[in-house]
C-alpha cells in the first residue's frame, strides 16, 4: 500500500510538472521571447562594432503613407502607381522591386487605369508581385481547377521534396484579374505567420514572429517574397526541401525550419528601428511621385534616383487616415509594425543568411531538468540560507545565459525553465519538510522510550533556550522498588530477569501517566516518578497516592499471571513525599538531565526503603498525609527516626484509598 501511494504521488507530481511546463511554454514563453527580442536581440553594446542593429542598407521601403494620402487621395486609381514604377524604370537601376499589394479584382469603374497599370508592369523583369493562398476551398471548383493549372504552369517552383510526411494546408488562392496575371512574371506570397516560434498553426496569439518561405499548394511549390528575391538574385538555384531545412545545394546554403508539415516555418530575426515603425530605410511614395514629375519637367527631384541603384525596393502601404490601407502587424519589436517592413526583414534574413538559431526542444528540456536537479540537490544538502542563495544564483545565472544567447541570435526558453526552477524549489522544500518531520517523529518516538514524553515536549518547546538551571517547586515524589530483587536475580538468568522487569515497567508506565505523573528515571528495579512538574497539577499529592494504589493492584494481577507461567512472585514497596524541590536541567553544558533534587526526594527514597522494616507496601510522609487524609485510610507509625534527619517524625501506611 505504501508503494502504491508513493508511485501515485510521484505520478501526480510528474503530471503537475508536465502540465505547468507546457502551460508556461504556451502562455508565457512567447511574451518572454518578445521581451528578449525587443530589449536584447535588436540592441547593440557600445563596444560592439560588428552587430547589425538596423535593417540592411541594401533594402529600402517605399510606402504609400499619410503624407502621400494627403496629396493623392487614397484609395487611388491604380495608374497612380505608374509614376512610382516609371521613376525606377526610367531613372534608377534597382536590383529588385517587391510590390507588396494584392490585386485580386479588376477596377470595374476605371478599366483604362487598370490597363495602363498592367501595361507598365509588363516592362519589368525584376518585379515580384504579391499573392496570397487561402485555407478555404474554391467557391467555384471548375474555375479553381483551371486557375490552379495556369498558376502552376507559370509560377510554380521546381523543388525536390524530401519530407517524410508532407501535408497540404491551403485549398485555394486569391485569383488575379486575367490582364494582371498575364502582365506579371514573378510572384511571391506575402503570408506572415502568427504564433510562437514553434510555428504551431493552432497556437496563434496575434503576434507575427514567423515567415513561410515556401509552401505547397495542389502538389506544386510557390515562394514567398523573400524566397523569390533570393532565387532571382542567385540565378534560380536548385531547391531541396527536407523535414528540417530549405536547402540550396549549389550555394551550399540552407534555411533551418522549426516546423515543416503543414507550413515551412522559420522565425524572423528582427532589427532595430531606423525611425518610428520602420527597421529599414523608408521613403514616402509621394516623394517618389513628385520627383518623377520634377525630372520630367527638367527640375531637381526631391529624391535623387541614384540612391536607389542596386537596391531591393519593397513598395507597400501604411495609410492610417481616411479609408486607409492600414497594413500593420503586431511583432516582438513593436505594435503596429508595417507589413512591408516585415517583408523586407524576411528578405534581409535570407539574402544575408542572418537567421535566428532556435535551440531544439530536447536542449531546453535538458537545461530545465539540470537546473531543477541542481536546485533540488542544493536544498537537500545545504542550509536554508545557502540553498536559497544557490537557487537565486542558478536563476540569475540562467537569465544571464539567456541574455547572452539572445544577444547573439540564439533562441532559448527563458521563462519556462525559471518557473520550473521555482516549482522545483517548492517541491524540494516540501520534500525536505516532510522528511525532517518524519525524522523528528522517529527521534521523538525513540527518545520517548528513554525520557518522559512530557519532559521531551518541554525540551522541544524550549529548544532555543536549553541550558542548565531550573526553579523551586512543590511536588510529590514517588519511589517504587521490587522487594527481594537481588535474591531473585541470582536465581534467574539475565534474560528471564529482563523479561520480568520489562513486563513490570510496561504495566507501570501507563498507570503513572494516567495520574499526571512523569517517570523521571528507572533505577535498576526501581521507578522514580514526579507529580506536579512539569505537568502542572494542583492535586498532585492525591494523584500520586491514587497512582501508587493502582500500581499495587496491578502487581496483584501480575502475580497471578506469573504464577501460572511458573515465574517467581514479586512484591513492591512504594514511598511518597510532598515538599519543595529544585526542578530543572542538571548536569554539564554538553549533557544534562531534567530531574528534581532536594531533601524531599531523599525522604521519598527513605520511605520506600522503610517498607522492608515495617513489612508494609505503601508509606507516605506527614506532609503528603496532610494533603490526602480525606481520601485514605492509614495506620500512623509514630516517632520514626529517619536516617539523615535530626528529629523523629510520623509516617503513614496507606491501607485503602476511598476515592479510588
Amino acid at each position: 500500500m505504501n508503494k502504491i501511494k508513493l508511485y501515485l504521488s510521484a505520478f501526480i507530481i510528474v503530471l503537475v510538472f508536465v502540465f505547468v511546463y507546457f502551460a508556461t511554454y504556451r502562455l508565457a514563453e512567447p511574451r518572454a521571447y518578445d521581451f528578449m527580442t525587443k530589449n536584447v536581440l535588436i540592441k547593440k553594446l557600445p563596444f560592439d562594432n560588428l552587430k547589425k542593429t538596423h535593417g540592411s542598407d541594401d533594402i529600402v521601403l517605399v510606402i504609400v503613407d499619410d503624407k502621400t494620402a494627403q496629396k493623392y487621395r487614397w484609395p487611388w486609381r491604380r495608374d497612380s502607381f505608374c509614376k512610382i514604377f516609371n521613376y525606377f524604370r526610367e531613372y534608377s537601376k534597382p536590383k529588385l522591386l517587391v510590390f507588396d499589394f494584392l490585386i485580386a479584382a479588376p477596377d470595374k469603374h476605371n478599366p483604362d487605369s487598370d490597363k495602363k497599370f498592367f501595361d507598365t508592369l509588363k516592362k519589368f523583369d525584376n518585379l515580384i508581385v504579391g499573392f496570397l493562398p487561402r485555407i478555404q476551398k474554391w467557391e467555384n471548383s471548375d474555375f479553381g481547377e483551371i486557375y490552379d493549372k495556369e498558376l502552376s504552369q507559370k509560377f510554380s517552383l521546381n523543388v525536390t521534396d524530401k519530407r517524410s510526411n508532407p501535408q497540404d494546408l491551403y485549398r485555394s488562392v486569391y485569383p488575379y484579374p486575367k490582364a494582371y496575371f498575364d502582365s506579371i512574371k514573378h510572384i511571391g506570397s506575402g503570408s506572415m505567420i502568427t504564433g510562437f516560434i514553434n510555428g504551431d498553426i493552432f497556437n496563434r496569439d496575434e503576434v507575427y514572429r514567423n515567415h513561410e518561405y515556401i509552401f505547397r499548394y495542389k502538389d506544386y511549390f510557390y515562394p514567398s517574397f523573400a524566397l523569390q528575391a533570393y532565387l532571382m538574385l542567385n540565378n534560380n538555384p536548385q531547391v531541396v526541401l527536407t523535414n528540417k531545412a530549405l536547402i540550396f545545394p549549389e550555394q551550399k546554403k540552407s534555411v533551418s525550419l522549426v516546423r515543416n508539415d503543414y507550413q515551412s516555418i522559420t522565425p524572423v530575426k528582427f532589427y532595430g528601428l531606423y525611425e518610428q515603425q520602420y527597421t529599414h530605410k523608408k521613403y514616402s511614395a509621394v516623394d517618389i511621385m513628385d520627383s518623377y514629375e520634377a525630372i520630367k519637367n527638367g527640375q531637381k527631384p526631391i529624391l535623387n534616383p541614384e540612391i536607389f541603384n542596386n537596391k531591393i525596393i519593397v513598395i507597400g502601404a501604411n495609410v492610417t487616415t481616411g479609408t486607409g490601407a492600414y497594413d500593420i502587424k503586431n511583432t516582438p519589436v513593436q505594435e503596429n509594425h508595417p507589413g512591408a517592413d516585415y517583408q523586407a526583414t524576411a528578405i534581409d534574413n535570407i539574402l544575408h543568411n542572418d537567421f535566428l538559431v532556435v535551440l531544439p526542444a530536447w536542449f531546453n528540456i535538458f537545461a530545465t531538468l539540470l537546473g531543477m536537479l541542481l536546485i533540488y540537490t542544493f536544498i537537500r544538502i545545504s542550509s536554508l540560507y545557502k540553498s536559497i542563495a544557490n537557487m537565486f544564483a542558478i536563476i540569475f545565472g540562467y537569465l544571464l545565459i539567456c541574455t547572452i544567447c539572445f544577444y547573439f541570435g540564439v533562441v532559448i526558453n527563458v521563462i519556462t525553465p525559471i518557473v520550473m526552477f521555482v516549482l522545483a524549489t517548492i517541491l524540494a522544500y516540501t520534500h525536505k519538510f516532510v522528511l525532517e518531520n518524519k525524522s523528528k517523529e522517529k527521534v521523538k518516538n525513540a527518545m520517548g522510550k528513554y525520557i518522559s514524553e512530557d519532559v521531551m515536549k518541554r525540551v522541544i518547546q524550549n529548544i532555543d533556550n536549553l541550558g542548565l538551571g531550573g526553579k523551586k517547586a512543590v511536588v510529590t515524589v514517588l519511589f517504587s522498588d521490587i522487594r527481594g530483587f537481588t535474591t531473585m536475580s541470582e536465581q534467574m538468568s539475565a534474560e528471564q530477569v529482563s523479561e520480568i522487569l520489562n513486563e513490570y515497567f510496561t504495566e507501570m508506565e501507563p498507570i503513572i501517566t494516567k495520574y499526571n505523573g512523569v517517570i523521571n528515571k528507572f533505577i535498576g528495579d526501581a521507578v522514580m516518578a514526579i507529580f506536579g512538574e512539569p505537568i502542572q497539577d494542583k492535586n498532585h499529592p492525591q494523584n500520586a497516592v491514587k497512582c501508587a494504589f493502582a500500581m499495587l493492584e496491578k502487581v496483584k494481577e501480575l502475580q497471578k499471571k506469573w504464577a501460572q507461567e511458573g515465574k517467581p512472585k514479586i512484591e513492591i514497596g512504594i514511598g511518597i513525599n510532598t515538599g519543595e524541590v529544585f526542578v530543572g536541567n542538571i548536569g554539564s553544558v554538553n549533557r544534562m538531565e531534567y530531574t528534581v533534587i532536594g531533601d524531599t526526594v531523599n525522604l521519598a527514597s527513605r520511605l520506600e526503603s522503610y517498607n522492608k522494616t515495617y513489612k508494609t507496601k505503601m508509606l507516605i510522609s506527614s506532609s503528603t498525609y496532610e494533603e490526602v487524609k480525606g481520601i485514605v485510610n492509614v495506620i500512623r507509625i509514630s516517632d520514626v527516626q529517619i536516617r539523615g534527619k535530626a528529629h523523629k517524625m510520623d509516617i503513614y501506611e496507606v491501607l485503602r484509598v476511598s476515592e479510588f
